[in-house]
């Protein structure tokens, strides 16, 4: 599977797996039946209103059509980044810079379905070439979609193993929050591995700062990350 790297508003490069196009194809076939159920269901309720006349008939009909049309945009604005068909494929679509997709992002995707769904099937052909496997509208949008298959392992968590006996050093920590725990940890995990120590010394001085710590007991950033962690988990284990 290919990897998507992305840069966060941190200035940190996390690695995601990248989407591929079978796995989207699925997504968007599990959308397609949604999408034709509905019709079907609309289509056996419209014999009520054969009796109108042909203009009345095309109202109707283009009205309870607008569901179809932006089932797409409305799912992936308000589920961020998902639609059912996606949810049930475990994939979303991100920013690759980091940031959350606005409405507009996710309205240059839905419009560029055009070209990359209507016409040919561009969208696959630039899924599978594209290094960043983006169709059209994802190149236009700035945005990709990622797998976000659970893989539940204690590093892919807030949660520390912690010994028996832990005793904590900085109890200020407890002024952090759950996504900052997060935040840190997948930070701290990213830079550790690629050995950014400039991050480190960002993160480190960002962490002091928002938890207001005065005096460091570990010098050595990373001892002192890992420890920060450790004691989030010790407190709010214990509370």
């Amino acid at each position: 599977m290919a990897e998507l790297q992305i840069n966060t508003t941190q200035n940190v490069k996390i690695n995601y797996v990248a989407a591929g196009a079978g796995e989207r194809l699925a997504a968007y076939s599990i959308d397609v039946a949604i999408k034709w159920g509905y019709l079907i269901i609309i289509s056996w309720g419209f014999g009520a209103f054969n009796d109108l006349d042909t203009w009345s008939q095309i109202g109707i009909n283009t009205i309870l059509s607008v569901p179809v049309i932006f089932y797409t945009l409305v799912q992936e604005v308000f589920l961020d980044g998902q639609t059912l068909g996606k949810k049930v494929l475990k994939i979303r679509v991100v920013k690759i810079d980091g940031y959350q997709a606005s409405l507009a992002d996710y309205l240059i995707r839905w419009f560029f379905r055009i070209v990359d769904i209507y016409l040919f099937g561009m969208g696959l052909f630039f899924i599978a070439f594209s290094k960043k496997t983006q169709r059209i509208g994802d190149m236009a949008a700035g945005t990709s979609v990622i797998s976000i298959k659970d893989r539940v392992l204690m590093s892919h968590t807030i949660l520390e193993n912690l010994k028996e006996g832990y005793v904590p050093t900085y109890p200020n920590v407890i002024k952090l929050s759950d996504n900052d725990a997060r935040i840190i940890k997948e930070t701290f995990t990213a830079a550790k591995k690629s050995n950014d120590f400039k991050t480190l010394i960002r993160l480190r001085s960002k962490i002091m700062e928002v938890a207001e710590i005065k005096d460091r007991k570990h010098k050595n950033d990373m001892e002192f990350i890992d420890v920060i962690l450790k004691d989030y988990n010790y407190y709010t284990q214990h509370m």
